[in-house]
């Protein structure tokens, strides 16, 4: 059984990662206006992996006698700067993201459970990647500058990214 306090945290984490994945959802459509189809598509994946995100902590928390409560998600930006500026608030977002898997990682600790602990494990070395993408497309923008035909370049090889199942889910 998982304590209150940890089923209340975890909760609001599910509700986070919906948050998240409703944030790329919205930098897809940004991106789709502005015709750039593979940095859409780089979104569409980062939404279905928050997405999966919600569902691994929905069926942990179901596995261990929690309940899952899910809240109101909140509105997301529709508008930004160009994608040197998606991608600046993507990695904003994601370190805000870590910060709240380390803040449960240290509650299930406080809580002597290890469980939780064991299953926090992946999500602390997933935030490592996202913030390491984010971080490196943020270096490449940078470098491309107003080259559009890099730009160009670097929207279809963002084209090609797809959707792999995180492996807590692919082992159910």
């Amino acid at each position: 059984m998982i304590s209150t306090k940890l089923q209340d945290a975890i909760n609001a984490q599910i509700n986070a990662e919906l948050w998240s994945a409703y944030l790329y959802l919205s930098m897809a459509m940004y991106f789709e206006n502005e015709g750039h189809e593979g940095f859409a598509n780089w979104f569409k994946v980062q939404f279905k992996e928050e997405q999966a995100h919600a569902e691994i902590f929905m069926n942990y928390l179901n596995s261990r006698g929690g309940r899952v409560v899910l809240s109101p998600i909140a509105e997301v930006p529709t508008e930004w700067d160009g994608p040197l500026a998606v991608f600046e608030a993507t990695l904003a977002h994601e370190q805000k993201v870590t910060a709240l898997i380390n803040n449960l990682y240290a509650l299930a600790e406080a809580e002597h459970d290890y469980a939780s602990r064991g299953k926090l494990d992946w999500f602390v070395s997933e935030q490592v990647e996202e913030e390491e993408n984010a971080a490196r497309l943020i270096h490449r923008l940078k470098l491309i500058g107003n080259d559009g035909q890099a730009l160009f370049v670097l929207d279809q090889e963002l084209s090609a990214r797809t959707y792999v199942v995180p492996s807590p889910l692919a082992a159910k």
